[in-house]
């Protein structure tokens, strides 16, 4: 096994940056998720509306 004699090699410094690194770069949050409630009671008003529509036609033809 061989020792590394660098006077300068730190062990604990590539630890030490990368915590710090951690630290001043935080995980990017999530976007909001759209809430989908509004877009399935769109969809039905418009079923809605082109079943009235076409209720109304067959009614007075």
């Amino acid at each position: 096994m061989t020792q590394n004699n660098d006077p300068s090699m730190d062990p604990a410094g590539t630890t030490q940056h990368f915590r710090r690194f951690v630290d001043e770069n935080p995980e990017p949050e999530e976007a909001p998720r759209r809430p989908i409630l509004p877009l399935v009671l769109a969809g039905v008003g418009v079923l809605l509306a082109i079943a009235i529509i076409v209720a109304l036609v067959l009614a007075f033809s």
